[in-house]
């Protein structure tokens, strides 16, 4: 007979984290669901005149912020030229789109967080495009007056990098490039979920930014840069290397720019702060907090990153080579975690980039010389712009046809 000792008093590692994601789950469920019973007491007692707005737009474009405009832009023009009203709904007072004087478009700014989703969960409309996730998961909800809601990728990268339910609850996704289609089927049989449309029309932002490349001043003389360009958090390259990364660049004498993540001068300004005052009396080091990132990807001659995607917005745009440092980046708050294949962006990173250790940071001037020189690396970088960046430059107008389709 077998037996089976048990101690009361011990719980596994594995076992305490996952029920330290029950109870945060079930916390953050009883927060919502308290809010919505607020919410619907105030309806009723208002005589249920916030239930739907009164208006039906044919069309509605969602934006978070000013980032997002270059990922709605070549929409926004194509609507413009075609002589079809478009509602443009942004969370910034200094939108871009403000800028412009279209005569089709209606743009309007609707506040942040939940004051904006008190607007968009009962707005009226045929079609909702937005690249905001989590649909139906937490305060964004779906509004029972519009027929359609979209998800357009903002990145080359794979869909599946979003927060757990990120893309479910969208009637469509659009897509960057073919092969995001095959996680986001796995993820809907896996959760019982009906298939949603998923187009392939490229990617806008990437539009965008190649003609903006072109009208660049080209620097005829300059020293070569090192852009350092990470993502953010405990696995971000700035926050878990930090000056062991940074001090071998700075004495390197080349021009190294440091774009640190948008979120990390919210998130991590302690950390950010502590790194700039080592670097002050540094002349060769820059730091670049630009909206658009494409004045240092124009300047640089290599990046080195961790796991973000302006990797590939680096790649593909300007065709140079890239060094990562691998850092185990925990999937489990993401959809990827119930995907079984590797994440195609981990996996073609290893044939487009080249690793580089922490042992070798002190000597990372070879690796980045070895990196600079490589056709492998050139031929390796072209197949993967044609994988992940479909229908170049014809983005935009893919995506008006695609909604004017379905709202016909």
């Amino acid at each position: 007979m077998i037996h089976l000792h048990f101690n009361p008093l011990y719980i596994d590692p594995g076992t305490g984290s996952m029920l330290f994601s029950i109870l945060i789950g079930a916390a953050a469920t009883l927060y919502f669901l308290l809010r919505a019973v607020i919410i619907k007491v105030k309806v009723f007692f208002s005589g249920g005149r916030a239930a739907v707005s009164n208006t039906l737009y044919p069309y509605v474009i969602y934006s978070e912020g000013k980032q997002y405009w270059n990922v709605f832009k070549p929409v926004v023009e194509e609507f413009e030229t075609r002589q079809q009203e478009l509602l443009y709904l942004t969370s910034s007072e200094d939108d871009p789109v403000f800028e412009n004087t279209y005569h089709f478009i209606k743009s309007e700014f609707i506040g942040e967080g939940n004051k904006a989703y008190a607007r968009l969960n009962i707005i009226s409309a045929n079609f909702v495009l937005m690249t905001t996730p989590s649909l139906n998961v937490y305060q964004l909800k779906r509004s029972k007056s519009v027929n359609h809601y979209s998800h357009v990728l903002h990145m080359p990268s794979d869909a599946t990098t979003y927060r757990l339910f990120g893309l479910d609850y969208f009637d469509s996704v659009l897509l960057t490039g073919d092969y995001q289609a095959k996680d986001i089927r796995i993820l809907e049989k896996q959760r019982s979920l009906p298939e949603k449309q998923l187009i392939t029309v490229g990617c806008t932002y990437l539009d965008v930014y190649a003609e903006k490349i072109k009208q660049l001043p080209i620097e005829d003389t300059h020293p070569f840069t090192v852009l350092v360009s990470p993502s953010w958090g405990a696995s971000g390259l700035l926050k878990h290397y930090g000056e062991r990364l940074l001090d071998p660049l700075a004495e390197s004498g080349w021009r190294i720019i440091v774009r640190p993540h948008p979120q990390s001068k919210k998130s991590e300004a302690d950390m950010l702060e502590t790194l700039a005052k080592r670097y002050s009396t540094n002349p060769n080091v820059q730091w670049d907090y630009e909206r658009e990132n494409i004045y240092s990807l124009s300047r640089a001659d290599i990046m080195i990153s961790d796991f973000s995607g302006i990797i590939f917005d680096f790649m593909f745009l300007c065709d140079k080579p890239v060094i990562y440092v691998s850092q185990d980046m925990d999937l489990r708050p993401y959809d990827a975690d119930d995907v079984p294949d590797e994440l195609w962006q981990f996996r073609i990173l290893r044939e487009i980039g080249i690793e580089l250790k922490e042992e070798q940071f002190k000597t990372m001037a070879e690796v980045i010389k070895n990196a600079s020189k490589s056709t492998l690396l050139q031929n390796a970088r072209l197949d993967a712009k044609n994988t992940a960046w479909q229908y170049r430059g014809e983005a935009g107008k893919r995506i008006a046809d695609f909604m004017t389709k379905t709202v016909k």
